[in-house]
């Protein structure tokens, strides 16, 4: 019996930075029916919102993906082998005699395909920058356009510039080589988090709340966001504490920073992806050797992949920060250097949320971690955090 290769989930950007589809993919030169069909008879699976469309690699053999009706795209790919091509021809005759949504994966070897012939083109950033003017624009009359491997903000907003529809969010992990002004809300949230990873007092907490009211605004949305859902609205910093209790709101506190206090209406998108690789590596941390005098590990775990992006938020050196917080030493080693079992697991997600597929794998497999539990950890993660809207 054949190993099960890795399959990772990418959600893709829109227009307005919220989440607006998701990309499925294999490393390069592996492939699997057999978890495409765990993915799309997930229960999880359709806690998703149902207008969001996923995109699949095509499998000849993969009947369960057609029963998602639109939702499911199946991506072909321009620069398959000739032996490929035939043997997913009648498959893409099929599903176009079924009008299913189609997409083309293109290569820059390829001419790309008249508009209006695929539903969907999924085209790489440097490809994509290469072709004459206004050619994208031309093509998204009839063609809704997914641009991948964006790597800078300048990419992202050439996409955008570009009538593209979707892209990944690889250039959010990069942190600017321009150094700004210091943003002292952001600072006074790291404040935040020093008290808290200090096990402040709770008058400390409200102290600080006091002072930033804003903040109170913006964490009484996000635990009355959807992935919360309290019975009944949380109204004040005191009575969050009494349902919640501390250590489970500690955890918004966390994510607190991502938030934006300014108006409480915009936050980045970074939110969703410290979230969804905080609870990735809370879900994942019981396949890790941790020494069994740990307390608490899940918590630790989530910290960890929540802080992991401070420093793309803070525009910051990761050493930095942790000179400014009171983290236990296991935490300062996984985020400092990306040893440890946690940076080990990190490590390995950080190459996933990259796109260094084929690494990604490697590190999960070393980690003893089965595709199959990385596939159904990362719906759980990435379903928790897309119910993240901090409400009005």
């Amino acid at each position: 019996m054949n190993k099960l290769p890795y399959v990772f989930i990418h959600p893709m950007l829109g227009p307005d930075d919220g989440w607006a589809a998701f990309l499925a993919e294999f490393p390069s030169g592996t492939r699997s029916s057999e978890l495409l069909s765990q993915l799309a008879h997930s229960s999880q699976f359709d806690e998703f919102d149902q207008r969001l469309p996923w995109f699949f690699p095509a499998e000849s053999n993969c009947s369960s993906l057609q029963d998602k009706g639109e939702r499911a795209v199946v991506v072909f790919s321009a620069d398959a082998s000739q032996d490929r091509q035939e043997t997913l021809a009648p498959l893409e005759s099929q599903l176009r005699k079924a009008s299913r949504k189609l997409a083309l994966a293109a290569s820059p070897a390829i001419k790309l395909p008249a508009s209006g012939t695929w539903d969907y083109l999924l085209i790489d950033a440097s490809h994509a920058r290469s072709l004459p003017p206004y050619n994208l624009l031309g093509m998204a009359s009839r063609t809704m356009i997914g641009i991948t491997g964006l790597h800078t903000p300048n990419d992202r907003e050439w996409s955008q510039a570009n009538a593209c529809s979707f892209s990944t969010g690889e250039y959010l992990l990069a942190r600017s080589m321009t150094q700004g002004k210091a943003d002292m809300t952001k600072l006074k949230l790291l404040k935040l988090l020093s008290l808290i990873e200090g096990d402040a007092n709770t008058s400390d907490l409200e102290d600080i709340f006091r002072e930033e009211s804003k903040l109170s605004y913006s964490l009484l949305r996000l635990v009355n966001s959807a992935a919360m859902s309290p019975r009944s609205p949380i109204t004040s910093f005191g009575q969050a504490i009494n349902l919640l209790g501390r250590r489970q709101l500690q955890r918004w506190l966390q994510l607190l920073v991502y938030s934006d206090p300014n108006n409480g209406q915009h936050p980045t998108p970074l939110l969703p992806k410290a979230a969804a690789r905080g609870r990735l590596i809370e879900l994942l941390c019981s396949r890790l050797a941790l020494d069994p005098a740990l307390e608490h590990p899940e918590d630790m775990a989530f910290m960890i992949g929540t802080f992991s992006l401070l420093d793309v938020l803070l525009n910051m050196p990761m050493s930095d920060i942790l000179n400014q917080l009171p983290l236990p030493e296991p935490a300062r080693q996984a985020l400092g250097d990306h040893t440890g079992p946690f940076g080990e697991l990190l490590s390995a997600v950080c190459a996933g949320d990259k796109r260094e597929l084929g690494t990604a794998a490697a590190k999960l497999d070393a980690l003893g971690i089965s595709p199959e539990t990385y596939l159904d950890a990362q719906l759980t993660a990435i379903g928790w955090a897309a119910k993240i809207h901090p409400t009005s």
